[in-house]
Parts: C-alpha cells; structure tokens; sequence
C-alpha cells in the first residue's frame, strides 16, 4: 500500500483524492499539512472524511509531517510561490513528488528544484507536475491522432485557455504568491503546443493586463503569448479571466494545430479533423485516457512511462516564466 500525504489543497489535488478513494486498499492518506497559516485545510479533511477515508494526522509542519509519516508519494498544492521548496524537501527525502503546476513562481527557484529532481532521478525518485487537461479525452485523442500523422508535419499551433474569473483568494491578488496568469493558466496551453509539437522554444514575447480583472488585485486578467519553435514553427496561446458567469462551463479550453496534410481542432469537449482522408469536416471518437494520478503512481516502479515527465513539467514550467518576464519587460526573449 502506497502512503501518501498531501501539503496545502489550493488546486488540483482532488486528482489524486479521486484515484485514493477509487482504490483504498492500494493508497492510504495518513497526514496532511495545510503548508501555510492561511491555508484552511479543515474543508480537505472533512471531504476525506465524507468520501470514506480515515481521518488524516493534520500536522501544523510539513517538513515534520515528512519525517515522522515517511510517505511514498507526496502530493503538493500550497501556496504556488511554496511549490518549489517544499517539493525539494520531498524529493531530498527519497519520496516522490506529485506538484500542482506552476512546480516554481520564480527562475531561481526553478533552478533548485531542477537540481534536485536531478539527483533524485538517480535514485529512482520521480516528480511530474498537475497538467491534468493532458488527460482530458478531447486532448488525448487529439494528440494520438497527431501522433499517428493525420495532419502531417506540424506548422503553427494556436492555444486558448478561458476562465470565469469570480472572486478570487488573496493567494491570486499578489504576484509574490501568485506567480502570475502566464504560468498559472497559460502552461496549460503551452503544454498543449509544446507536447503537439515536441518542438523547444526559440523566442517568445508576450503581453498581459491586469484590467478588468473583477477586483482580484494585481492578478493578470488577460495574456497573449507569441513563441518561435524549431524548424520556424510558429506558436500562439492566449489567455483571459473574461469568460462570462453565465458559461455552462468554467473553461473554455482550445487548440487549433495546422499540418502539412491537414488541420485539426479541439474546441467544446470534441476533437474536429480536417484532411485529405475524407470529405469535410470529421469528428473523432474520444479516447479514454488513464486518469493523472493513476498514471503517475503507477510509474513509479519504472516499469512503464507517465505521460507527463519530470523534464516537460521543468522545461515547460521554465518556458512559462520566460513569457511571463518577457510580459514584463516588453522584451523578446532569445532561448536557443
């Protein structure tokens, strides 16, 4: 049985609840910690509760709660300015590390985490962070289709993330624990046209506003990023909180990828394919996917291989706030 523990519930850590409670003699949740004063993980323990798991240990320290419980696999969800460290803390302890995204708010702390999923590497120790719309049927099917040539050589890629903004935590309204909307909301759409394309970044530039953000103080409520890959594939995502209450989805989540053959598009929950194969526009059927954490716990014996990996969750992370300081700065940032 795999022990986890948990730090913080600020994201997706009910990606992993969800494999826990599915599987209660393969895992079990002996502790959690809340990572921060402001974090209130009282509503966490009480969901464990309510979904039939044991009562969690709730440590006040998260580096004791590593020592003492000497989980197998540490789930990190604090606050996104903390992701690094205390992924560090669990990596440097042998124990693997399963991190909401962005996996680091700032290059420097990038840089240490690296260094240490690195060593750990070594030793058998796996990270990966939470890009869960990687699994979404939609996004999975498109990418095994691409896989499979239906479009040919990749040209240009266009990536959309849209979001109902509401009212946001205090955890949004600053950068120094925020991050930004880029690495945030954005690396979803990255991932998407880096994990299509299998291309490296050669430039981005990048513009963002925080204006009619819907009162969450400095938080960026819309983004436009420009890329430059390999083999002058060209690359666009663009990001906004301006999706309407009304939506029947929160997310309104595409990506539009034109080959040599052909074009295809993922855009309300289907995959739409155009090509040289048939007569118009084709529906693809949809894929089942394994679920995120199921396929991360169930790599690590290193007997089969996760979809995401420890260096797509660092690289794409690093791309992310290169655009983000690229925003910043008004600059075109060189990478190659």
């Amino acid at each position: 049985m795999k022990k986890v523990c948990f730090i913080g519930a600020c994201g997706h850590s009910g990606s992993a609840v969800s494999v826990i409670c599915e599987k209660p003699g393969e895992y079990a949740v002996p502790a959690v910690c809340a990572g921060r004063p402001e974090i209130d993980i009282l509503p966490f323990v009480q969901n464990l509760e309510r979904k039939g798991l044991p009562s969690p240990k709730v440590y006040g320290d998260y580096r004791q709660m590593l020592d003492l419980e000497k989980p197998d696999i540490l789930v990190v969800d604090a606050y996104f300015c903390d992701h690094a460290i205390m992924s560090i803390e669990g990596l440097e302890r042998g124990i693997h590390v399963y991190c909401e995204k962005p996996a680091a708010t700032t290059l420097e702390d990038l840089d240490k985490l690296e260094a240490a999923c690195q060593r750990a590497a070594k030793k058998g120790v796996h990270f990966a962070y939470m890009l869960t719309t990687r699994y979404d049927p939609w996004f999975y099917t498109a990418y095994q289709a691409v896989r499979q040539g239906v479009i040919g050589e990749i040209r240009m890629l266009n990536g959309q993330k849209s979001y109902k903004a509401g009212k946001r935590g205090v955890l949004f309204h600053n950068r120094e624990t925020y991050g930004g909307t880029i690495p945030w909301v954005g690396i979803h759409a990255l991932d998407w046209v880096l994990w299509f394309s299998g291309k490296r970044v050669k430039t981005v530039s990048a513009i963002q506003s925080a204006m009619a953000n819907n009162g969450n103080g400095a938080m960026e409520a819309t983004a436009i990023c420009l890329f430059q890959l390999e083999d002058e594939v060209a690359a666009h995502i663009n990001i906004d909180y301006l999706r309407p209450q009304t939506a029947e989805t929160h997310g309104d989540d595409r990506i539009r990828i034109a080959g040599t053959k052909g074009v295809i598009e993922v855009r309300g929950g289907k995959v739409y394919l155009i090509n040289g194969e048939a007569q118009g526009e084709q529906v693809l059927p949809l894929m089942q996917p394994p679920k995120i954490f199921a396929d991360f716990a169930g790599s690590l014996d290193g007997k089969k291989d996760c979809l995401i990996t420890a260096e797509q969750s660092l690289y794409f992370t690093r791309v992310c706030l290169i655009a983000q300081k690229a925003a910043d700065t008004g600059k075109i940032i060189q990478m190659l």
